[in-house]
This record gives structure tokens, sequence and C-alpha cells, in this order.
């Protein structure tokens, strides 16, 4: 009895150890997508920016050609 319960034991102990392989590499890619978007996101503020800055110039002009 005592071996057909080592054998179970070490069964699980073997999914968990591949369960946080699988975990761990789900994690990484988790982690890699979430700087993507935070870099995207940096990008995207900048470009809005610069439009802003471009409208408020183009806002500028047309007021002193008044």
């Amino acid at each position: 009895m005592a071996e057909n319960q080592l054998k179970s034991l070490e069964t699980k102990i073997d999914e968990l150890i591949g369960l946080c392989g699988d975990l761990n590499r789900e994690n990484q890619l988790l982690k890699a997508a979430s700087a993507s978007w935070h870099q995207e996101r940096q990008d995207l503020i900048e470009k809005n920016e610069m439009a802003r800055a471009k409208v408020e110039a183009m806002i500028s002009r047309l007021r002193s050609m008044e």
C-alpha cells in the first residue's frame, strides 16, 4: 500500500512540476505582451501630444492672421 501511495505522490509532484513550468512560460508571455502594450500606449501618447501641439500652432497662426 505504501508503495502505491508513494507512486501516486510522485505522479502528482511530476504533474505539479509540469504545471509550474507551463505557468512560468505563460507568465513570461503575459509580461512580454504587457510590455508591448505599455510601449504602444507610450507611442500613442507621444503622437497625440505632437498632434495637439501642431493643432495649437495652427490655431495660433490663424488667430495671428485676423
